[in-house]
């Protein structure tokens, strides 16, 4: 059984005003991202869409001292950017969809997504999203030492770091065994 865990595809990560945007690379990949959440949603397999979530003023949480306010709770910012929004508004009342908060770079942790894919016995996860050196790469270290099979669509992945966005589909295949088509 496999799963589809999209990453942070939101406003604020992908707009040309989003409050941390990767930009053209993150627009670049809107079609691929949609396509294969539809093909997934309609194969009726799981589809995760993990959602960074923070709080206005949160001078606790780790990233403060890092990255500018993003993706905070109630704002557009945290909406689904582009057509992504629209598949998800007319799936997610279906079983094998669902949108989950996270406040780390990780989709496990501090979530109950590895007990969601177990309890279904899924145990090939493919990832898709933003940021490919950040959330993409510390979900895909997490999967591996949980011991899933991972499965990275380089077309569907983007950051605003190009060398990070390089290095992070290399160490994918080579350091995790993930297959990345």
């Amino acid at each position: 059984m496999k799963a589809l865990i999209n990453i942070d595809y939101t406003y604020d990560f992908v707009a040309d005003d989003g409050a941390l945007t990767c930009g053209k690379p993150g627009q670049e990949i809107e079609g691929k991202i949609t396509a294969l959440t539809k093909e997934f949603i309609d194969n009726g397999d799981y589809v995760v869409f993990a959602i960074d979530v923070h709080d206005k003023g949160d001078e606790y949480h780790p990233e403060t001292k890092l990255f500018p306010p993003h993706n905070l709770r109630g704002t557009s910012g945290r909406h689904l950017y582009g057509s992504l929004q629209a598949v998800y508004e007319e799936n997610k009342l279906r079983s094998n969809v669902v949108l989950m908060d996270k406040t780390r770079y990780s989709a496990f942790a501090g979530t109950d997504l590895e007990l969601k894919l177990r309890e279904r016995g899924i145990t090939e996860i493919h990832l898709v999203g933003v940021c490919t050196d950040i959330c993409v790469l510390h979900t895909a270290v997490d999967a591996y030492n949980k011991g899933f099979k991972i499965v990275i669509y380089k077309d569907a992945v983007a950051s605003f770091n190009q060398a990070g966005h390089e290095w992070a589909l290399g160490h994918f295949a080579q350091s995790l065994g993930a297959m990345v088509r």
